[in-house]
């Protein structure tokens, strides 16, 4: 349904352990920051109302209206998202090293990586662009090429394909949590066999899931060092880096989960008006 890869989630750096400390405002506002949240933010909003009109073509007789956009605008709410993954960010990051994280974000090669993340998926917004880097990227999975093999071991170090599958079933769940709860009757779908149904997703989701995630990735890393990125790697091994990816994933998966209800919630009125 959305796609949930969380960007900038892997951290690199020479820094030694730190004491577990307490996640405060002013280090988390930072990190938060130096991470280019902010801006990755502004971009999953551009993806999410385009992917609301696609939603309304296939799902609504009448298409997209007016009422729909309004609709679809108001669910993805800048602020609303901020706050939601500002606050989920900060209480999964409770007790982690953030000084660690901050030391290598704020300084080079951490900075310019963040910018060619944040680039590269603004990028994509571009249909031309996403095709082109999806033909590249199937491109160097079939030859193997060595920063292919590179990125692949990035994506097995940090689970990429299995967590953002697993979240992408999720969000898919809430919405049709959200279409039941909102009073569409779908054919042959109730609350109990709705999972089911998700989970017969779960191929497509995958493979699309592992094709946007290479495609991603590899066009943003291309300019960056292989020694840049073995050492990226390496630090995404570490608790620092496995701390951040994973709050990273809790504070998106727990947006696009509540995205995911409110669309259903909102498409089950729209439906239910057209048949009345």
């Amino acid at each position: 349904m959305l796609r949930i890869i969380a960007t900038a989630t892997f951290f690199i750096g020479t820094f030694g352990a730190a004491s577990a400390q307490e996640a405060s405002p002013a280090k988390v506002d930072a990190l938060f920051d130096a991470l280019g949240l902010p801006e990755m933010l502004v971009i999953m909003q551009e993806e999410g109302v385009e992917y609301g009109m696609t939603l309304a073509d296939d799902m609504f007789p009448g298409g997209n209206s007016a009422a729909w956009s309004a609709a679809v605008t108001q669910i993805y709410d800048i602020d609303m998202m901020y706050e939601e993954v500002r606050g989920a960010f900060a209480k999964a990051l409770e007790g982690d090293d953030l000084d660690a994280m901050l030391a290598f974000y704020t300084s080079e090669p951490g900075a310019t990586i963040i910018d060619l993340e944040v680039s590269a998926r603004r990028a994509l917004l571009d249909e031309a662009v996403e095709a082109a880097s999806k033909d590249n990227a199937a491109i160097a999975m079939m030859d193997e090429t060595p920063r292919f093999q590179l990125v692949q071991d990035f994506v097995d170090a940090n689970d990429l394909i299995e967590t953002n599958v697993v979240g992408a079933l999720n969000s898919n769940y809430a919405f049709y949590m959200g279409l039941i709860d909102g009073g569409v009757a779908l054919p042959g779908v109730t609350a109990e066999t709705a999972l089911k149904d998700v989970w017969l997703q779960e191929p497509e989701i995958r493979a699309n899931t592992t094709e946007w995630v290479y495609s991603f990735l590899l066009m943003a890393y291309q300019p960056i060092s292989d020694a840049d990125l073995q050492t990226y790697i390496a630090f995404s091994e570490t608790e620092a880096g496995q701390d951040m990816n994973a709050a990273l994933f809790m504070a998106f998966n727990g947006m696009f989960d509540d995205i995911s209800r409110g669309l259903g919630l909102a498409a089950s009125r729209f439906m239910i008006s057209q048949e009345l």
